[in-house]
């Protein structure tokens, strides 16, 4: 299959904005640099950072929980540690998510921007070390078949914006969801090496329209309805590291 990838993205604080890359190095064993580095806390989610562990992505401001997430425009300079939110209606927000002022900062603005439709308090928190907020335990790295969005798509009669699955990578040359039946196979993607781990079970995220912050179609009932599963797109565990840009390609083990 003559397969590559047609789109890069990170997710810096889990919920909010992908933001779209040229270009990333993966390591062997590690989640996408920068992606979920940070959390924001709808009320105590019981996470500790001295013994960091996997947490329900329902303890946090997520799509699946508060659509109105998708109204917040953000984007995180991984230099300075700055993350910028704009909305419309409200200021702009920017501040060092590395310091006590900066995530007070984005909890107050996020708390007036959700005001209504959290539990709160609204907390950032930080995974340490190389811990991230993954919706999945061994969803190091995620990557969605662009063909099967599009064939979802065209059994619904209309056109489904792939950042409703906020993966990693997007690829374009697969045929619709042959990629759910390559679990333990292996992957070549750029310059990097990785298994498949599993199919993504997608959830309520997928409902909510990433542009009007509505939720405008349930995908996961349409999943199940049309094709008797409810899978989007593929984990993988990167096992030699490398450098992928866009346009490179894709070939399955």
């Amino acid at each position: 299959m003559d397969a590559r990838i047609a789109s890069i993205y990170r997710h810096p604080v889990k919920g909010f904005t992908p933001e779209r890359l040229t270009a990333a190095t993966l390591e062997a064993g590690a989640c996408f640099p920068c992606d979920r580095l940070y959390a924001v806390e709808d009320g105590p989610s019981g996470f500790d950072p001295a013994a960091p562990g996997h947490i329900s992505k329902m303890k946090f401001t997520v799509l699946a929980k508060i659509p109105a997430v998708a109204k917040a425009r953000t984007a995180y300079d991984e230099a300075s540690g700055v993350f910028t939110a704009r909305a419309e209606g409200r200021p702009d927000f920017a501040g060092d998510l590395r310091s006590d002022v900066g995530r007070e900062g984005l909890e107050a603005w996020l708390a007036d921007l959700l005001d209504g439709e959290i539990t709160g308090p609204l907390k950032v928190i930080e995974g340490p070390g190389a811990h991230r907020f993954m919706d999945s335990k061994s969803g190091y790295v995620s990557i969605v078949n662009l063909a099967s969005v599009r064939d979802l798509g065209q059994r619904l009669g209309m056109d489904l914006d792939p950042l409703r699955f906020r993966a990693n990578l997007y690829v374009e040359g697969w045929p619709a969801w042959v990629e759910n039946d390559w679990t333990g196979k292996t992957l070549t993607v750029g310059a990097a090496a990785a298994t498949v781990l599993k199919p993504i079970v997608r959830c309520a995220a997928t409902h909510v329209d990433p542009t009007t912050a509505e939720r405008d179609v349930e995908l996961v009932k349409a999943l199940f309805d049309n094709y008797g599963h409810m899978f989007c797109g593929i984990y993988v565990n990167v096992t030699q590291g490398g450098a992928v840009t866009e346009g490179d390609g894709l070939t399955v083990g």
